[in-house]
């Protein structure tokens, strides 16, 4: 089954994602925001989160190191940990993320990859201890590497904490379920990258439905909405 995906962000009040571009809180809140996020981050009680490559090589910063003698690897999956408390879950179509150890604070990490990886890439990830899913087609079904996920981890509940790009691509393929939206009393007013989700020119028109949920103010002028997420 694939697990429940829930999209939670945190953006201004023009959709950006980049709280250091906001214009000044009136009382200094912007740590005080990060930290509402992340609280009801942990309230959401998932099994792990997932975000793209860009996102997740922030927190890697590790190079490449690929083993000097490739042995076999496995395909289409490689699971390093099973049972863990939760995983950090990144989206690496074309394998270009580097670890230095299994785990982002704790949580241990799972790679989805593109088809074409290398083998050596694999390899890498392999003696690290990370654990990874290659899809099967050229084209990478995120619902079948999600189902896998559930399947063979018991992942049954993700946060979507990605860029715009990945959270479109999950938006557009109809994988979401529900989102956690914390808006904050601030304004970025850059004419570029104003949205914390998108998907082309052609956007997400048509392509998905909201229905509020709930909608909670928050200390430090946050609002939390909450909405249901079905295909349009």
């Amino acid at each position: 089954m694939k697990p429940q995906i829930i999209c939670h962000m945190l953006a201004s009040l023009d959709g950006s994602l980049h709280p250091s571009r906001y214009t000044n809180s009136p009382d200094g809140s912007r740590a005080e925001w990060s930290s509402l996020y992340e609280h009801i981050h942990n309230d959401l009680a998932a099994d792990g989160w997932i975000v793209g490559r860009v996102t997740m090589a922030e927190m890697s910063k590790a190079g490449a190191h690929p083993p000097a003698k490739a042995g076999k690897v496995d395909r289409p999956y490689h699971f390093a940990q099973m049972g863990a408390g939760s995983y950090a879950v990144a989206l690496d179509a074309s394998g270009k993320l580097h670890f230095s150890k299994p785990d982002i604070g704790g949580d241990h990490v799972v790679v989805l990859l593109g088809h074409a990886v290398a083998d050596s890439h694999l390899a890498e990830l392999t003696a690290d201890g990370v654990s990874y899913i290659v899809a099967e087609t050229a084209d990478m079904d995120l619902a079948a590497m999600l189902e896998a996920l559930g399947r063979e981890l018991g992942i049954r509940r993700l946060l979507l904490e990605g860029g715009a790009g990945i959270n479109g691509s999950f938006f557009a393929a109809g994988l979401v379920d529900e989102l956690s939206l914390l808006v904050a009393p601030a304004i970025d007013g850059r004419a570029a990258n104003q949205a914390f989700v998108e998907f082309g020119e052609n956007g997400l028109a048509g392509k998905t439905q909201l229905s509020l949920k709930s909608c909670e103010a928050l200390a430090h002028g946050l609002v939390h909405l909450r909405y249901a997420v079905t295909p349009g």
